[in-house]
């Protein structure tokens, strides 16, 4: 359950192809914790700005900025605006947690005898995905210097993770989904 989300579209007008005679604002937004895309009814009188984080969660006190969740939608049906902000905002969420993406390398497992979880990050190979291995039984990794300083062909793995959370948000039928909620 998404407690937070942060805001990549603000819509004052609502979609334009929406052919209701009253339309009202929306706002786009991607969840903290399991990076669902949803679309957001503000409140009339909320300060709304791309790149806030907003209380969507259950308790309605708290909740400054939103009536309700109107829904959750695809990655098709972002607009322009949203999927250029998209990845800045996915980068800036792992920024905000890194500890939870650095534990998917120290905590990873084989899918199958052919293939590991650490496989499926675009860009990363099998060598690399053994020396990962091979590096983390002598330690955990404390941060992606960490794991960029241990082991040297992995050189960016903090753009790998916002890489492989883009595909899945593209790929809606992906058969593994290591980070977006099903």
């Amino acid at each position: 359950m998404e407690e937070y989300a942060y805001i990549i579209d603000y819509l004052p007008q609502g979609r334009a192809e929406d052919k209701s005679f009253r339309k009202s604002p929306l706002v786009l937004a991607i969840g903290e914790s399991e990076f669902k895309l949803l679309e957001i009814l503000p409140k009339p009188d909320a300060i709304i700005a791309v790149g806030d984080r907003i209380y969507i969660g259950k308790s309605p006190d708290l909740r400054d900025k939103v009536i309700s969740i109107k829904r959750r939608i695809t990655y098709k049906e972002l607009t322009s605006a949203a999927v250029s902000e998209l990845p800045y905002t996915v980068e800036a969420i792992i920024d905000k947690n890194p500890e939870k993406f650095i534990a998917f390398f120290n905590s990873s497992e084989a899918i199958n005898s052919r293939m590991h979880t650490l496989e499926l990050l675009p860009g990363l190979g099998n060598k690399s995905m053994w020396a990962i291995l091979d590096e983390r039984k002598k330690g955990p990794f404390k941060s992606f210097d960490d794991i960029i300083e241990r082991v040297k062909s992995v050189h960016n793995p903090k753009k790998m993770i916002v890489n492989r959370i883009m595909d899945e948000l593209q790929n809606r039928y992906e058969k593994y989904k290591l980070f977006v909620a099903r």
